[in-house]
C-alpha cells in the first residue's frame, strides 16, 4: 500500500496538513466523508457497492473518465488480492488516487534563466493578480529577486491591485496608463534583465476561451515576450477558481491549446466543494498543477502535494 505522507516532503509539517484539512473541509464532506460514509455502510463488496461509488465521484466532480480508472483500479485490486471488506476498498481506493494525482506533482523550478519569466492567464475572476502577490511572496522567501509586469490594462482596478501587492512585498511593478499588455510586458522583462532580477510575473487581463479575438491577443502577447528575451516565457501559469468544476478542465484545454500551458494554479480550495476537479484534470489534461490556494493570506499559497491532499480529505 502506497503511503500517504511523504516523509520529509516540503511543505509536510504537522500544521499545514491540519491546515489543509481545515480549508479543504467542503471538499473532504463532499468527497471524503460521503466515500468513508460508503464503505462503512456497506457489510461486502458487491455490485451495489461500486454502482454507489461511482455516484459518490461523479457527484463530487471527479469527472467521468477519473472516476471511470479510479473504479475500475479498485475493482482490479479487489480481483487481485481477494478482498473482502468494504474498508480494504476504500484503501484501494485512495491509492488509485494518489497513483492519479502524483503525475501533476512537479514544483516549479526557476533557475536556469535569469529574469525567469513567468505568464499568467485565467479567466475573469479566478485570482490571476491575487495568486501573483503571493508568488512573488514565495519566491522572496526563497531569497529570490522578483519583479511585477502589471500587463492587465483593461481594468485600471487590476493595476492598483498589483500595485498595493507590490507595496506589500516590497518589489517593483511595471505598469503604464495607456498602452498594450505586451508593451508593459517588454518593458518589464527589460527593466529585470537591466537590474538582475530573477523572475518576472506578468499579470494579463482576464478573459474567456470564447472571446476569440482576446485569445488572439493573449498569442500576441506570447510572441512578443519571446522577441523582449529569447525563451521567454518560461512557464506559462493557467490560474483556475475551483468553484468552477468541471468548467475548469474545459478552460485548461482552451488556454493550453491556445498558449502551450505548462502549469497550472488551483486557487479558492477553501471555499469550494469541488476540489474533486483536481482528479478529473489529472486524468484528462495532466498539466502540472504547481500551486494551491487555500485563503486570502500572503502565505496561503503553496506546492500541490498528492500525498497532503489525499491525507487532508481521507485521514
Amino acid at each position: 500500500m502506497l503511503s500517504f505522507l511523504k516523509p520529509g516532503a516540503s511543505g509536510a509539517d504537522g500544521g499545514w496538513l491540519a491546515r489543509l484539512k481545515r480549508d479543504l473541509t467542503r471538499t473532504r464532506e463532499q468527497l471524503g466523508e460521503r466515500l468513508s460514509g460508503l464503505f462503512r455502510g456497506h457489510a461486502q463488496i458487491d455490485e451495489s457497492l461500486y454502482e454507489e461509488l461511482e455516484t459518490v465521484l461523479l457527484t463530487s466532480d471527479v469527472g467521468v473518465a477519473a472516476t471511470n480508472a479510479l473504479v475500475e483500479a479498485a475493482r482490479a485490486r479487489a480481483a487481485r488480492e481477494k478482498l473482502t471488506q468494504p474498508a480494504q476498498l476504500q484503501d484501494a481506493l485512495r491509492d488509485a488516487l494518489l497513483g492519479l494525482l502524483e503525475p501533476v506533482v512537479a514544483p516549479l523550478e526557476v533557475g536556469g534563466h535569469k529574469p525567469f519569466v513567468i505568464l499568467l492567464a485565467g479567466v475573469n475572476g479566478a485570482g490571476k493578480t491575487t495568486s501573483i502577490g503571493k508568488l512573488a511572496r514565495y519566491y522572496q522567501q526563497q531569497g529570490k529577486s522578483v519583479l511585477l509586469a502589471a500587463g492587465d490594462t483593461f481594468r485600471a482596478a487590476a493595476r492598483e491591485q498589483l500595485a498595493a501587492w507590490a507595496e506589500r512585498n516590497k518589489v517593483t511593478v511595471i505598469t503604464q496608463q495607456a498602452g498594450d499588455s505586451a508593451a508593459v510586458i517588454f518593458d518589464a522583462i527589460h527593466a529585470a534583465n537591466a537590474r538582475g532580477i530573477d523572475i518576472v510575473l506578468a499579470d494579463t487581463a482576464g478573459r474567456l476561451p470564447t472571446q476569440l479575438h482576446l485569445m488572439e491577443e493573449i498569442k500576441k502577447v506570447k510572441r512578443v515576450i519571446a522577441k523582449a528575451f529569447p525563451g521567454a516565457p518560461h512557464e506559462v501559469l493557467l490560474v483556475l477558481d475551483a468553484n468552477t468544476g468541471q468548467n475548469a478542465l474545459n478552460q485548461v484545454r482552451a488556454f493550453d491549446e491556445a498558449l502551450g500551458v505548462t502549469g497550472l494554479i488551483l486557487t479558492k480550495l477553501d471555499g469550494t466543494a469541488k476540489g474533486g476537479v483536481i482528479a478529473a484534470i489529472a486524468r484528462e489534461r495532466p498539466v502540472p498543477l504547481r500551486f494551491i490556494g487555500v485563503g486570502e493570506g500572503l502565505d496561503d499559497l503553496r506546492p500541490f502535494d498528492a500525498h497532503e491532499f489525499v491525507a487532508a480529505l481521507f485521514d
